[in-house]
């Protein structure tokens, strides 16, 4: 019978296939996170118009300003490399023009 391969005579992993296996872990680990948010970024643009869209300026200002602070923001973070902060301020962004569509979608909410 054929042993798997990284298996000693003891029946436990070899040292290299330990330090094989942590380094393919730690290069996973890093890539984590590490990459542009430019998913974030596009959907917190795409929420952003489409709350202008749906007349987020009159009847949600404050929500669309905030939204659009955030995506400035995360414009900046960007572009320093802080990728982490970067998605953290795009989703945000999200998240306000979001609630500014539903605000001016709401026809409750009429500021006239």
């Amino acid at each position: 019978m054929r042993k798997p391969t990284g298996i000693a005579e003891t029946g436990t992993f070899s040292s290299a296939s330990v330090r094989g296996l942590l380094v393919a872990i730690l290069l996973v680990a890093s890539g984590c996170g590490t990459s542009p948010p430019v998913q974030e970024m596009s959907d917190a643009r795409q929420a952003i118009a489409a709350a202008k869209e749906a007349g987020a300026e009159q009847s949600a200002a404050e929500d669309l300003r905030v939204a659009e602070a955030f995506l400035e923001s995360a414009q900046r973070k960007l572009s320093e490399r802080a990728y982490a902060q970067a998605r953290r301020d795009a989703l945000e962004a999200k998240s306000k023009a979001l609630a500014a569509l539903a605000a001016a979608e709401d026809p409750d909410n009429d500021p006239h």
